[in-house]
């Protein structure tokens, strides 16, 4: 890389970061939906076209915000849950600092995980973020099974984040799910996942005990 390609290299890192810092303040100060992109563009300094080479949307800067927020509540709850036992408060723990945030900015929260799930399929930070999402699901599911969670484990752990997303959207909206109730369907999937594989073990044993003397399992 020659000395102008690196200078731009770090030009375009400096506008970013910028960009970045300035939605994440705007956002916290005002809320995502009464914040345009000529805001954001004006608070970061930049052009309003810059903003757009670097989030084409008002919505992909919301993603970009959040994934960086997610990201660290994710880490922060999983490394916590490691040393929490049963599975089901070390889940609770995983969730914890997700919730948390989402309960200081429900709005926001809810625009964002909306943006997650129906946003376009092309946006790099919607992939980003859902990459998330699988490292929280594949989190919870060694939480359940171990280091090496088989399909089941990771069926029970989409079920866990399936209703925490719930939760996490209505909580803009005054809706009846409340986190209280999110621990009671913790524990229901859990629980069922813990008679699937209790269940599981028998018809092996039952299976083994079936062969006949002299011949080997295949």
């Amino acid at each position: 890389m020659t000395a102008e390609q690196s200078r731009r290299e770090r030009s375009k890192l400096q506008k970013r970061a910028r960009i970045f810092t300035a939605a994440r303040t705007l956002f916290a100060q005002h809320g995502y939906a009464a914040v345009t992109t000529q805001q954001v563009a004006e608070h970061a300094d930049v052009a309003a076209g810059t903003v757009f080479r670097y989030a084409a949307t008002k919505a992909e800067l919301l993603l970009m915000v959040f994934n960086a927020d997610f990201r660290a509540c994710v880490e922060r709850g999983l490394a916590e849950a490691a040393f929490v036992s049963p599975p089901t408060a070390a889940i609770w723990t995983a969730l914890a600092p997700t919730l948390a945030a989402a309960a200081a900015r429900p709005a926001d929260t809810a625009a964002y995980q909306r943006e997650l799930i129906f946003g376009e399929a092309a946006d790099p930070h919607r992939a980003e973020g859902l990459a998330i999402v699988a490292h929280l699901e594949e989190g919870i599911a060694r939480l359940l099974a171990g280091e090496h969670p088989r399909d089941d484990a990771h069926s029970a752990a989409r079920a866990v984040f399936a209703c925490a997303h719930v939760v996490l959207v209505r909580a803009s909206t005054g809706g009846a799910l409340s986190a209280a109730q999110l621990q009671v369907q913790i524990e229901q999937i859990v629980a069922g996942w813990d008679r699937r594989t209790i269940r599981a073990a028998d018809m092996s044993r039952t299976a083994k005990r079936a062969i006949p003397a002299g011949e080997k399992e295949s």
